[in-house]
């Protein structure tokens, strides 16, 4: 059993429930996602059958504890490695932190302030923007799929998800009992974090670099058997992305100014194309 399968049984149990009145998928609708056997997309997430549960490594300026990897974000993609992005302006909430206290989730939004923090702009506006941009166009979180759906309790439902998700993926750690931790002064075959990763979370996982080499940025992929909300995660590949760092690579300690000059974070699109034009640096996995 892989060590994401063992925390994700015991994210489970958190106090982080969901709320709101999400769609009860029986063994026949809640087919795994991607797998082209579903048409009801409340119970199966379509066209974006996977997803990317994406997080960073801040070293300048830093972000989060200095031991944890902090939360970017969900980002549906399609099966076929596209996407489709701010699917419904109707539902591009503002005030995530109000819509959060009061549906009771105070204990996501302290966590959510710890962990899913901004570089340059107010938390706040991270999150109307990781909703608006990525969570709207999540089929199973569509307001038509609530029974007395009440406004912005799809967008609880996609924070506490994230929450709880990426409480199951501690990559510092991981990486840590394999031997590697930040430093300012070794570097690391990328092979060996990939595999530390990936034989902790049960599939390929995807790095990404700025500055050239040094480590910034993860992707986990999974499809899901059910919807988003009560669904079975199911780690996978990922379809569509791949590596654009080097062989070699600085996995710096937070507050570590690297050589040259510290990019701005890339925005997705921007990722893919460095990813797609760095093909000769491609590690397979």
């Amino acid at each position: 059993m892989s060590s994401f399968t063992k925390a994700a049984a015991l994210a489970a149990l958190l106090p982080l429930a969901l709320t709101g009145t999400p769609p009860v998928c029986s063994p026949s609708t809640a087919d795994l996602s991607c797998s082209g056997s579903s048409t009801n997309t409340c119970c199966i997430n379509s066209p974006g059958g996977l997803l990317q549960q994406v997080q960073f490594w801040d070293t300048s300026p830093s972000t989060g504890p200095s031991t944890s990897w902090t939360i970017h974000g969900l980002w549906p993609n399609n099966c076929d490695g596209t996407y489709s992005e701010s699917c419904d302006s109707s539902r591009a909430y503002t005030d995530i932190t109000t819509l959060l206290q009061n549906a009771g989730q105070t204990q996501a939004l302290s966590f959510m302030d710890t962990y899913w923090v901004s570089d340059d702009e107010s938390n706040e506006k991270f999150w109307e923007h990781e909703w608006s941009t990525h969570g709207t166009c999540i089929s199973t979180l569509e307001p038509s799929c609530y029974s007395g759906y009440k406004k912005g309790e799809e967008a609880v439902d996609f924070f506490v998800k994230v929450v709880s998700l990426f409480q199951t993926l501690p990559t510092y750690t991981w990486l840590k009992n394999a031997g590697i931790t930040p430093s300012s002064s070794k570097t690391y075959k990328l092979s060996a974090m990939q595999s530390a990763l990936e034989s902790a979370f049960g599939a390929p996982v995807i790095l990404l670099c700025q500055d050239t080499n040094v480590v910034y940025e993860i992707y986990y992929a999974f499809h899901v058997e059910g919807s988003v909300q009560n669904g079975t995660w199911v780690p996978t590949s990922n379809e569509g992305s791949s590596s654009n760092c080097p062989s070699t690579v600085k996995y710096p300690p937070k507050g570590t100014e690297t050589s040259g000059t510290m990019a701005m974070r890339p925005a997705r699109e921007d990722v893919q194309g460095m990813a797609a034009s760095s093909s000769t640096e491609h590690v397979e996995l």
